[in-house]
């Protein structure tokens, strides 16, 4: 077969791409069609298509279906990131698909001069499911991500008259420039500094160093239930029912990051149910979406009418077709009993981690499927890739820590093929690392 490249996809200076073999068009719509066997080949047109903000991918992927994806090779792998927390679903949900089939060919996009059903829907779904129904006050900003979710945070706090704002070390909050100076990672803030001023950083769990840090002029705690980029930690019983008393007694607003523990990854709607705290923002995006491209600032109290006309926007924000796959989500979730198997097989998973009693393991941590298997050294990077060459896709956040957080449709048969896999993993794994 020739090795040609279709329009609109060819090399430098028009030339071919050898060994991609032939890339041929659906109709009218320009998708590739990708012919398993040339995995590095797309591997480097990648390389010389994109910028290198992520560096080289791991692998092409192609296709995916449940809990399972393709790459360009042909190969399957049981998915247990899904994307980063953010396919619920998993890939290809006939719900999502149906949904959002179904909206763009009845209203695909329109500006925020207009309003669509979904987009209203599912801003009284996310109230509702918060537990507040019954504020008159609570309101819902849609926008495309979590970044873009903690940033209109930010200037909902900005709009209390206070600059002050306190967030936690080892944080992740996104990587605008709002967001960013909101995220306690050094290596990643301080090359883009100056960043927005007036944010202070206090240990994740600390109750006495969030005491001292907020005063009658902060603006606003930001606070994820449980830090997932840092290594899934999870703060003591009682930590987010202080930062409500401190913040409350201060007059500063409460911002919960639910972007990764929200829309049930904890086997909970949300990270921070069953605590009893009412926050004053929540920010969501991931899971929200199901693979859609959706954020959300829920303003509670307050905090729901801080922004007013022309102080904040977004071009795609309330997309109809993301809101549909959001609904989408939520009702199957409901429909399916998602929660309770989240909680199940997140259980199942922790047990099956201990049962090992590899001597890799130092323990497992988090809650539902939003999982780290903490090691007795820094063997996660070479876990990873002994992992992704056994066909199971997972996650270094730490050194020392693998995070799972697969669909939440993941059945315990499933889970199971991979505990079978791990010991031979970790062991490929520390005796990689000896050798290196």
């Amino acid at each position: 077969m020739n090795a040609v490249v279709a329009s609109g996809n060819a090399g430098k200076a028009g030339q071919e791409h050898p060994a991609v073999g032939e890339t041929e068009l659906f109709g009218e719509t320009g998708l590739p069609v990708v012919e398993p066997g040339y995995g590095q080949a797309w591997t480097e047109r990648y390389s010389e298509a994109l910028m290198n903000t992520f560096g080289a991918p791991q692998k092409v992927l192609v296709r995916g279906e449940g809990v399972y994806v393709w790459d360009a090779d042909g190969r399957r792998y049981l998915d247990l990131l899904a994307g980063i927390a953010v396919n619920a679903l998993g890939h290809a949900h006939p719900l999502i698909v149906q949904a959002v089939t179904t909206q763009l060919t009845t209203l695909g996009h329109i500006s925020n001069f207009f309003a669509s059903a979904p987009q209203i829907v599912l801003a009284e779904r996310l109230v509702e499911l918060l537990g507040q129904a019954n504020d008159t006050d609570a309101r819902v900003f849609f926008c495309n991500s979590g970044a873009e979710a903690n940033e209109a945070a930010f200037k909902v706090a900005r709009r209390t008259g206070r600059t002050k704002m306190v967030s936690t070390e080892g944080s992740f909050h996104g990587r605008t420039m709002g967001a960013l100076a909101l995220t306690g990672k050094a290596a990643i803030r301080e090359p883009f500094e100056p960043l927005p001023g007036d944010v202070s950083f206090v240990p994740y769990g600390d109750i006495a160093a969030l005491e001292a840090a907020i005063d009658d002029q902060t603006a606003a705690f930001i606070v994820e239930p449980i830090q997932g980029e840092k290594g899934v930690i999870t703060a003591a019983p009682g930590y987010l029912r202080a930062a409500r008393e401190i913040t409350a007694r201060h007059g500063a607003l409460l911002i919960l990051d639910e972007v990764q523990t929200g829309i049930g990854r904890t086997g909970k709607w949300f990270g921070h149910s069953g605590t009893g705290v009412v926050p004053d923002v929540v920010t969501l995006a991931k899971g929200l979406g199901g693979g859609m491209p959706i954020g959300a600032c829920v303003g509670l109290g307050r905090a729901a009418s801080l922004l007013g006309p022309g102080q904040h926007g977004s071009t795609y924000a309330g997309n109809p077709v993301a809101c549909a796959a959001g609904l989408a989500v939520l009702h199957a979730i409901e429909r399916d009993d998602i929660l309770a198997n989240v909680r199940a097989v997140g259980a199942h998973l922790t047990a099956g981690v201990k049962a090992l009693n590899h001597p890799a393991v130092a323990g497992v941590r988090g809650e539902g499927l939003l999982l780290a298997i903490m090691l007795n050294g820094p063997y996660s990077a070479e876990a990873a890739k002994a992992a992704l060459d056994a066909g199971f896709i997972i996650n270094a956040p730490a050194p020392d820590a693998i995070r799972l957080a697969p669909p939440l449709i993941l059945t315990t048969a499933q889970a199971d093929e991979f505990l079978a896999a791990l010991p031979a993993l970790l062991d490929t794994a520390t005796a990689s690392s000896k050798d290196a």
